[in-house]
């Protein structure tokens, strides 16, 4: 008799759980994606579209504690708590500023390169033949400083990247304003790393992505996942329409993923840590290539839709609404960078990155019962960690050979 082709599930169909089902579908598997929403079109639609092999650096370094002050209290204020967070925005933070010694940054930095180097490589192969290629552009990234005094390639965030072979160049004022002619002249200087993407459209890439799988025999359904439930050898789904029947779990539902393993007894420490983004539809002005205000902690790219300007990290409640008064903000502060930005009224949107103190993703097998694995907490990588994340959740699923020490992206890191 043939061997039984083995059933997945994927809960989440973000960018991380398309390329689970894509990749496993590609490795023969019988997958099944689960999502109460189109796929790709939650967190994974409003991130800032940069596709960055060189994305190596964790959000905590040397030294974080003493700017905290300033990142929230002064003039750009990028980083705000909710009141009802703070019981466990304490212990989640004072475990992110002990990450912060050189000798960690550097731990991290490897278990990031290896999910973050192949990303542009894998979006072109995976987007082959799908008649959609163009929606993945080269490009550079330009950190744009108003005091020149800090743009420097002996930092230890350059210093990490250009061990790990990133090619990076100090530009001035001229040399900015010829790279990126829309940028205010208060910015002095900028650390261009070359060698990267970016996204023209990252909720259509997904689509497109998404359309593939279809193609490839993955089933995907919208309907809002209720629980995960041992049902004999197999696991059982329970959804707003029913119950599913499964050999195997794949749980990437970003920042929604703690609840449903919290009713399992699998407790970690994950945080919805909520971005926002405004999108100028029609701009007047055009960036040449993703541009980050490295004072402001936003990044600005022209994309399909317009002018999009991401950031802030605002830690909450999943499923608290919008804060309205970080649209003004974003909109202020993208008119200062961009003077010419035309006066437009803005799209507004909000999506929560899962992330944990250390900055890097759960790809494991979760719980003492077989059948069940956790991809999930990708921080502010998701986009590009995504596709090398898929490939090695596949192979951890299938019982593959994995030539990679997994140990950093390992549940029980936390205990």
């Amino acid at each position: 008799m043939p061997e039984k082709t083995t059933e997945v599930t994927v809960l989440g169909a973000g960018a991380v759980g398309i390329f689970c089902a894509l990749s496993l579908a590609e490795r023969g598997a019988k997958v099944r994606l689960i999502d109460r929403g189109d796929p790709g079109q939650e967190t994974s639609y409003g991130n800032a579209g940069v596709i960055s092999p060189w994305s190596v650096i964790p959000q905590t370094m040397p030294g974080l504690w003493k700017k905290l002050p300033s990142l929230m209290f002064g003039q750009f204020r990028p980083l705000s708590v909710r009141a009802a967070t703070w019981p466990r925005m304490v212990p989640w933070g004072l475990s992110l500023l002990r990450q912060g010694t050189e000798a960690r940054v550097r731990e991290i930095a490897d278990g990031m390169e290896l999910l973050c180097a192949p990303s542009v490589d894998l979006y072109r192969r995976h987007l082959q033949g799908t008649g959609h290629e163009h929606l993945v552009r080269d490009s550079i990234y330009v950190h744009a400083f108003r005091d020149a005094s800090r743009a420097s390639l002996s930092s230890l965030d350059c210093t990490i990247r250009r061990e790990k072979g990133a090619q990076l160049e100090l530009i001035g004022a001229d040399g900015l304003r010829a790279l990126e002619p829309a940028l205010s002249s208060d910015f002095k200087a900028a650390v261009v790393i070359h060698g990267q993407a970016r996204a023209l459209a990252p909720g259509r890439i997904h689509t497109v992505l998404a359309q593939k799988a279809e193609k490839l025999g993955v089933e995907i359904l919208r309907s809002e996942v209720r629980a995960v439930i041992p049902d004999g050898s197999r696991w059982a789904i329970e959804t707003d329409q029913g119950r599913r029947s499964t050999d195997k779990v794949v749980v990437a539902l970003g920042a929604w993923s703690k609840p449903l393993l919290d009713a399992l007894g699998i407790k970690l420490p994950l945080m919805a840590e909520r971005g926002y983004h405004v999108e100028f539809p029609e701009p007047g002005v055009t960036l040449n290539n993703s541009v980050t205000d490295t004072d402001a902690k936003f990044v600005m790219s022209s994309m399909e839709g317009g002018l999009r300007v991401a950031g802030q990290a605002e830690f909450g409640p999943v499923d608290a609404p919008p804060d309205p008064r970080v649209k003004t903000r974003l909109s202020r502060l993208a008119h200062a960078a961009l003077p010419d930005l035309a006066e437009v009224e803005p799209r507004f949107w909000m999506g929560r990155r899962p992330s944990f103190a250390d900055s890097l993703p759960v790809i494991d097998r979760l719980g003492a019962r077989d059948g069940l694995y956790g991809c999930f907490g990708h921080s502010h990588y998701g986009l590009m960690m995504a596709p090398k994340s898929g490939d090695i959740l596949a192979d951890l699923v299938l019982g593959q050979p994995i030539n990679h020490d997994l140990s950093a992206y390992s549940a029980a890191r936390f205990g």
